[in-house]
């Protein structure tokens, strides 16, 4: 082999290398966030997993659907079956199609829909809502009659929506101290109760 052949062929087992231990330590990273949040969560692991099969399909199935790909702005969050659709579709009937995707999911129990019929929210709105979503998150923790990791925050066009398994009495503290950060507009419960 010659020089330049050996030299490549070390360069290749060093990439491979790389490669290979970046994706290791990146599997090891996203199970040790799961771990952490699996812990705090009184979701089942199976609804856990479940719930955020649920999110990447629809998302992969408004990807793959020409007529939304391109116009429409939309999450769609799932806490224990229940799937939060957030954003903007110019139309009703794009509307309609999102709501289906999201029906066609054999784990989903219950759809909110909070979509708006409008235009795409411009990258500025959006920085601002993912801001505010900071600033609600960092406000549950310090909330001492909360454990904030139970509580799901989704912000859009300055609504806040809260989701998770809490108790009344959780979901009420969560929703008060919400309202109290600026900029929120308003604060929208999408608990499940677990005290009925």
């Amino acid at each position: 082999m010659t020089h330049l052949g050996k030299r490549m062929l070390a360069i290749s087992a060093v990439l491979a290398c790389t490669a290979t231990l970046t994706a290791c330590l990146a599997a090891v990273g996203a199970a040790t966030v799961t771990a952490v949040d699996v812990a705090h969560d009184r979701r089942s692991i199976g609804s856990y997993i479940d719930d955020n099969n649920v999110e990447w399909k629809i998302r992969a199935a408004i990807w793959q659907d020409e007529s939304l790909r391109e116009q429409v702005h939309v999450s769609a969050t799932s806490m224990n079956g229940i799937v939060l659709l957030t954003g903007e579709t110019p139309t009703k009937v794009q509307q309609e199609r999102i709501v289906a995707i999201a029906r066609e999911q054999e784990e989903v129990r219950q759809i909110v829909n909070e979509m708006a019929v409008a235009g795409k929210t411009t990258m500025a709105s959006r920085a601002n809502d993912t801001w505010l979503t900071t600033k609600v998150k960092t406000k549950l923790f310090q909330t001492t009659s909360l454990d904030a990791t139970r509580v799901k925050v989704v912000s859009e066009h300055s609504n806040v929506y809260l989701m998770g398994l809490v108790t009344r009495v959780e979901g009420n503290a969560a929703a008060e101290a919400a309202r109290t950060v600026s900029g929120v507009s308003r604060v929208v419960k999408v608990f499940e109760y677990l005290d009925g």
